[in-house]
């Protein structure tokens, strides 16, 4: 298809195939220490399928408040288990943080992903206390920017999202239509503009950083930036990394990026 190409993030990163196995071990690792510390609440359901759970992992003193971080894939891979790692950053530094999983295409629309982060996020509120910050790694960028969209989140949840960080978010879905990937996804044009944040409002009182790395893909580069001039918020271009390592910055507690996500 046309923009194949354009959205092919591992053909132009260096030992990409390293990366998904790395993590895997990181996430496995946290976890288990988490556990053994007994910070770590696993598989908590808020939906009917198998998906439909998140892993919480809290500080050892009183939460200062819940980061939800939503995994990438472009809805069609990975699960909650492959990132446990990135939420140390935010625990050390005294946050909770829930991961979900989520039901996959072709199984289901990008719309009823959407929908059932948007169920998880008060589940997980109801456990935690304080502001709520949301970050997202590509397709998950693009799950947390809806999630700052009105409407779709219960008003007294809403009202305490404070933060939210698309890092690498594909914003606008209306090229993805002339990818091999529709072919899972089964978007038409209205679909495609449905669910594009660049096209959509801002919730009132949110504070939206988008991240993306300097070596990343012209079409992340121009989704970020587009969704960054739509709603009239920063836009960090992290010089020196690309799709893969952009998320790192999820574990340097004292880091620029957990800086502008947690504050």
């Amino acid at each position: 298809m046309e923009l194949d190409d354009a959205y092919s993030n591992g053909a132009y990163i260096d030992g990409a195939e390293h990366y998904p196995p790395r993590w895997t071990k990181a996430a496995a690792g946290f976890r288990e220490g988490m556990l053994e510390a007994g910070l770590a609440e696993l598989e908590v359901p808020y939906g009917d399928s198998a998906r439909q759970c998140f892993d919480l992992f809290k500080p050892e003193d009183a939460p200062k408040g819940l980061l939800v971080f939503v995994h990438g894939g472009y809805w069609l891979a990975f699960d909650k288990s492959t990132w446990s790692h990135l939420a140390q950053g935010a625990v050390a530094a005294g946050w909770a943080v829930a991961m979900p999983s989520y039901d996959l295409c072709p199984q289901v629309s990008i719309s009823e992903i959407t929908h059932q982060i948007a169920r998880m996020i008060p589940v997980a509120a109801a456990m935690i206390g304080g502001p709520i910050h949301l970050a997202g790694h590509s397709a998950g960028g693009h799950l947390v920017a809806r999630m700052a969209v009105p409407g779709l989140l219960p008003d007294q949840v809403a009202a305490r999202v404070k933060r939210v960080m698309p890092i690498s978010p594909v914003a606008d879905l209306r090229p993805l239509l002339k990818t091999s990937m529709n072919d899972k996804f089964k978007m038409d044009a209205v679909d495609a503009r449905a669910e594009s944040p660049v096209l959509q409002g801002l919730l009132e009182g949110v504070d939206v950083t988008v991240w993306v790395g300097g070596e990343e893909r012209p079409a992340f580069l121009e989704q970020a930036t587009a969704l960054a001039e739509a709603w009239s918020c920063d836009c960090v271009i992290d010089a020196g990394r690309h799709h893969f390592d952009v998320i790192d910055g999820l574990m340097e507690r004292d880091g620029r990026m957990l800086a502008r996500l947690l504050g």
